[in-house]
């Protein structure tokens, strides 16, 4: 019995005298080295999968519309595919600014949804500090969009960027406040825009709607239904009772090619269909082509680009053309075809015409200008017409630095200003600088007459 009861004494003893024993000392904590901590880091990162464009467009929360139509056209896996793309990615908010039905009706027509998304997809990363200074890229959906900075913002056609170089593992996203749709081509878009009707019924009546629907592409500047309001009255009935009139003045706004604003801005001029070229300026920071102003730019369509101007442009004429249609040179006209110099003054030049007046050949003695049209005389009347003609287009500011000039007959004409009055030889100079095509002329009060 008492065996029994003390080895159980003897056992609590042995306890409460470990728990009164002093603690054994701890173990130091060893604090990694900084490069270890880095390549743990590392190595959790790399477990993790890595996030394709449409994994962060579902994740990101803001274009849960995007990411529905990407499922119902069948384009995940291509945008989870190995790239490398750029996104131009329109927002809920940017798809809830179409017009009500747009996205169901979308929906319901796979091949349209298709190609709307696929106009937002370009091939290759294209970060931003390279899109800026792009005019256009070429989109997966085989259509270009244009691209312009205004006051420092990224305009992607009408959309702003407003959020760049989000990286994805097979590409890049840039945000936009607008769905991109794709444009139809030139003539369409003209009459979808409404602002054009004048135009669309020009192009019409002269038979040139199917050229500007053909594959171009074209730049066209665009005059408004406002801009043809500015003709004389009844001009624009007059030109649609003159298609070959008309036609002259339709393709005088378009050109071969498609030319971005910043392309048409780096040119001096630019050669239209009509054949002649139309003059690019700037005047107190607008840009200028001929006399229009270009209000609105890189409208992208299908087959070109438009550009829209405030006034109809109007080819410029030539030498010829302008004497006759001043109606003052008709002795002048009728003496260059006698001559046979209309096509000379027709030709590309430029020239420089000292013109003299209708009443300046009445000052002739009687019979003259019927004596130098007799064809024995032509010869004669040939050198008294080139004796008018200076090589080069030599405007008044110009003219008044000289003393002499030589004349396309080989002989030359003096010059020399009495009075604030310039005269050639002894023509007084009345009118300076009517501008031509080919180059410029000033009218004189007395036919010139060589040695």
């Amino acid at each position: 019995m008492k065996k029994t009861i003390v080895l159980p004494i003897v056992l609590v003893i042995a306890l409460a005298l470990g728990a009164c024993a002093p603690l054994a000392a701890e173990e130091p904590v060893v604090v990694p080295e900084v490069e270890e901590v880095v390549e743990e880091v590392k190595e959790v990162v790399e477990e993790v999968a890595p996030q394709t464009i449409v994994d962060i467009a579902v994740a990101d929360g803001r274009f849960m519309t995007l990411a529905t139509a990407l499922q119902a056209a069948g384009l995940v896996e291509t945008l989870q595919g190995e790239g490398p793309f750029t996104v131009f990615a329109p927002t809920d908010e940017a798809f809830a600014k179409l017009p009500a039905g747009t996205i169901e009706s979308l929906l319901a027509d796979i091949p349209a949804l298709s190609e709307i998304l696929l106009y937002h997809v370009v091939p290759g990363a294209v970060k931003a500090e390279q899109v800026v200074t792009l005019s256009s890229a070429e989109t997966a959906a085989e259509l270009p969009v244009a691209i312009k900075v205004v006051d420092g913002k990224v305009f992607v056609n009408q959309a702003e960027v407003i959020i760049t170089d989000i990286e994805a593992s097979n590409g890049i996203i840039h945000v936009i406040d607008s769905v991109l749709l794709p444009p139809a081509d030139i003539v369409d878009t003209a009459v979808a825009d409404g602002r054009f009707t004048t135009l669309a019924a020009a192009l019409q009546a002269a038979g040139l709607v199917d050229a500007l629907k053909g594959e171009g592409p074209f730049t066209v500047f665009a005059p408004t239904d406002d801009a043809f309001a500015k003709l004389p009255e009844g001009t624009v009935e007059a030109l649609l009772a003159d298609i070959p009139a008309l036609s002259d003045i339709l393709l005088y706004h378009v050109a071969e090619g498609q030319l971005f604003a910043a392309d048409v801005l780096a040119l001096e001029k630019i050669e239209t269909l009509q054949g002649k070229s139309a003059k690019v300026s700037l005047m107190d920071g607008k840009a200028m082509i001929d006399g229009a102003e270009i209000i609105i730019t890189d409208i992208l369509t299908s087959n070109g680009v438009i550009h829209v101007i405030d006034s109809v442009i109007i080819p410029p004429i030539d030498i010829v053309e302008t004497a006759v249609a001043d109606g003052r040179f008709t002795t002048l006209v009728a003496a260059l075809e006698a001559a046979d110099l209309v096509e000379t003054l027709k030709g590309e030049g430029p020239f420089t015409v000292f013109a003299p007046t209708d009443d300046a050949f009445a000052k002739l003695p009687a019979g003259t200008v019927e004596d130098l049209l007799k064809p024995e005389n032509l010869e004669t009347l040939k050198n008294i017409l080139l004796y008018h003609v200076v090589e080069g287009k030599v405007m008044a500011s110009d003219v008044v630095t000289l003393e002499s000039a030589e004349t396309v007959l080989g002989q030359e004409v003096t010059v020399r200003v009495e009075d604030g009055k310039v005269f050639i030889n002894d023509a007084e100079v009345i009118i300076t600088d009517i501008e031509t095509y080919n180059g410029v002329i000033h009218v004189i009060d007395s036919v010139l007459l060589p040695n």
